[in-house]
């Protein structure tokens, strides 16, 4: 991935300035003590839905890979917990590596727009395996990633050769992992997840290209 890509100040200012995710929202207002959840934001760009978990009371942590997008997050949460509360709870980290977290130490495992930013199958492997090891038995996954049939530039993707669901062509200068919602649901279904509901496909209409995105709720078996 091309880090000075995500470390820009447009792009840092960009995700910061989107609103928290409708789904999470709506998972929040079903739980009867939002404050006890325990909850780790994967890709928390510049925090959108990590200080709407705090805000709200959540147990919230977060980690980006990058600086800037962890520092803005950091400072928008400083607002809400403080300076130093923020600072402990948003690092800079990897999708494919929480071991900062012990196993099961999640009620809720927020990853949204990050698990396609895998350059290869093993990355995606990696990362999903992860997420799934720091929850506890019983929580939840939420998910959305890019499908094949996305095309955010209108000049089309292509899948690398000898590399299957590694696709390039995107403004980032990066390699992604893509995958429909029946493959989302067997890769998660290989580690001990069930959907808790039918994993959906979006297609909302944009200005160039195909944005389309396959967005899923699983739970970690007993």
């Amino acid at each position: 991935m091309s880090d000075a890509f995500w470390d820009r100040d447009e792009n840092v200012a960009r995700f910061a300035a989107r609103e928290p995710d409708v789904r999470l929202l709506a998972l929040l207002a079903s739980a009867p003590e939002p404050e006890g959840i325990r909850v780790l934001d994967v890709g928390c760009a510049g925090g959108r839905n990590a200080v709407a978990l705090a805000e709200r009371g959540v147990d919230v942590e977060a980690l980006d890979a990058s600086p800037a997008m962890v520092a803005k997050t950091r400072e928008r949460l400083a607002a809400v917990l403080g300076d130093a509360d923020a600072k402990r709870r948003v690092r800079v980290g990897r999708m494919d590596d929480l071991s900062a977290w012990a196993d099961a130490r999640f009620d809720l495992v927020v990853a949204l727009g990050i698990y396609h930013c895998a350059q290869s199958r093993a990355e995606w492997e990696r990362a999903l395996a992860e997420s799934v090891r720091v929850l506890r038995p019983g929580g939840r996954l939420l998910v959305s990633v890019f499908t094949p049939e996305t095309d955010l530039t209108g000049a089309g993707v292509r899948e690398i050769e000898g590399e299957p669901g590694v696709y390039e062509g995107f403004d980032s200068g990066s390699r992604h992992v893509l995958v429909d919602a029946d493959g989302l649901d067997r890769d998660l279904a290989r580690l001990g997840m069930e959907p808790l509901e039918p994993t959906r496909t979006a297609r909302p209409k944009v200005e160039t290209g195909r944005r389309v995105s396959a967005n899923g709720l699983y739970r970690k078996r007993a």
